[in-house]
């Protein structure tokens, strides 16, 4: 498990270890000094010879990105640092120079990211988690701006002139690779937002405990391989910030049956989904179902008879269920779809059974919900749900600020919401947030939400008893189910396309590694 804490409480946790006189800047420059020099082995075959240039701020991040030149120049490293503020941090400024490092002041963007672009690994040091005035602006924008994005459309010198500059590119040996030191500047550290130029790192060396905006996006697309130093910060031990689960959290969290199980104490699940318009939502969201493990799937709904065509095992029509998902292929014009899933929405709130709400069953909700309602939004669904609440939202908006407006919507309806997307956002009950990035992006296909959907309820109904008696269980439920989601799409066709029906199939091999690796 990857938890991650805000820069207050980071802070916090520091000030006592300072005050004790812990050179925290010292441990914490050393081990980036150790990552950038593996980089330069990566890319070169051997440290020394290599070319280093260190983006310097005014704050602790450019103190760390100079203690690092320092230890590296010593390794016989060409080290170069570019500074982006009158003052920067005098011992590490010292420290460099005494290595034998040569500090550049920088009064030019075009020049400064001429510069940075003949090095083999730039080290961005310019803001730290101390920021508070937003993204990166004036000089330093510009040049990041140049980097980032190459001929910049603007302010390129920062004096008011126009640039020119050829900008990194997104791909190639030629270019640098970038390394980042805490987080990538200019990010929301707390929140993930990207609100000016950002140099997507290839590695973020981050200190103490991961930060929230490393985990959320869109910033989280920017942070490239995240490595995280302990410095044994007295961090809280409950309430991180954000959590991102891994393999042996999901395996704990996984329904597995007991030798004395039998199909009704393993749960079922009942599915309101497809129509004839839209048949294979409904074959996917079961054949999920089927396919995770839960005692038994029922289906409501128009296309029985293509369903149990495709999988024998469910079982149609209404009866006892444990949990329940509503909502894949349902369209607005369904009136007997909808009259189901709102009768059904009736055992939600007056027994207390679990729900998956994806797709057409969201305009179906009610004002308020229990937690153990998880609704399965995608960024325009969402959009559409805040903004029939009041709130004129697009699905932009929702991109910019995904963990805000998925907060709001928990805090509006009551309900656990996933927020479906490359990095998916679960936020629930006690202020918990997960961030899950398992999925590749040939996820992004058409029944993939469907399949999730399914797995989910499957899930749902295996716990069922135990997310009633523990509200915050549902969010960790969703995310693990968002793990093994993306999980078998690379079980289905590592590195390559994948279909919704592949990743169903993929799921029993899929769990079952990840219950054996458990």
């Amino acid at each position: 498990m990857l938890q991650s804490w805000t820069s207050a409480q980071v802070r916090a946790a520091e000030e006592p270890l300072l005050a004790a006189g812990v050179p925290l800047m010292q441990h914490a420059a050393f081990a980036l000094a150790g990552v950038v020099a593996r980089v330069l082995r990566e890319r070169r075959g051997r440290v020394v010879g290599g070319q280093v240039v260190l983006l310097v701020g005014p704050g602790n991040n450019g103190g760390d990105a100079l203690h690092a030149g320092a230890f590296l120049r010593r390794r016989g490293v060409d080290v170069v640092a570019l500074a982006l503020a009158p003052r920067v941090h005098d011992e590490g400024r010292a420290a460099l120079l005494a290595a034998g490092g040569r500090v550049h002041e920088v009064t030019d963007a075009v020049d400064g990211a001429a510069r940075a672009g003949r090095a083999d690994v730039l080290v961005d040091g310019i803001l730290g988690i101390g920021t508070r005035d937003g993204g990166l602006t004036g000089l330093a924008g510009a040049l990041v701006a140049a980097l980032a994005g190459g001929a910049v459309e603007g302010d390129a010198r920062g004096d008011g002139s126009r640039g020119g500059v050829v900008g990194l590119g997104a791909h190639g040996a030629d270019r640098p690779a970038v390394v980042a030191v805490d987080t990538p500047s200019g990010i929301g550290v707390d929140d993930g937002t990207v609100s000016g130029p950002v140099l997507p790192a290839d590695v973020t060396v981050t200190f103490g405990g991961a930060k929230p905006g490393l985990l959320i996006p869109p910033a989280a697309h920017l942070v490239g391989r995240l490595e995280v130093i302990d410095l044994d910060l007295p961090l809280p031990d409950h309430h991180p910030a954000v959590v991102r689960l891994a393999d042996r959290d999901a395996a704990a969290l996984w329904p597995v049956p007991t030798r004395s199980a039998h199909k009704y104490s393993r749960g079922v699940v009942g599915v309101v989904a497809g129509a004839r318009r839209y048949p294979g939502a409904a074959v996917l969201a079961t054949s999920a179902a089927v396919l995770a493990g839960v005692g038994m799937v029922r289906y409501l709904g128009d296309v029985a008879d293509l369903v149990v065509a495709r999988r024998p095992e469910v079982v149609t029509g209404p009866g006892r269920v444990q949990a329940w998902v509503f909502g894949p292929g349902v369209s607005p014009d369904d009136a007997a779809q909808r009259r189901r899933i709102e009768h059904a929405f009736e055992g939600v709130l007056q027994r207390g059974e679990p729900a998956v709400v994806d797709a057409g069953a969201l305009e179906l909700l009610p004002p308020t919900v229990p937690t153990h309602v998880v609704l399965t939004p995608h960024a325009g669904e969402l959009a559409r749900l805040l903004t029939d609440r009041g709130h004129r939202l697009t699905r932009a908006d929702v991109e910019r600020e995904p963990l805000r407006w998925t907060r709001l919507a928990h805090e509006m309806t009551g309900a656990t919401v996933l927020l479906k997307g490359h990095v998916t956002l679960v936020v629930g009950a006690g202020g918990a947030v997960y961030a899950q990035a398992d999925a590749p992006p040939w996820l992004a296909t058409a029944g993939a939400g469907d399949v999730l959907a399914g797995l989910m309820g499957a899930m749902l109904a295996g716990r069922a008893d135990d997310v009633l008696d523990d509200p915050t269980l549902t969010a960790a439920v969703a995310a693990a189910a968002a793990l093994v989601h993306g999980r078998a799409a690379h079980t289905a066709n590592p590195d390559g396309p994948v279909t919704a029906r592949g990743v169903a199939l993929a799921l029993p091999e899929t769990i079952r590694t990840l219950l054996a690796s458990a």
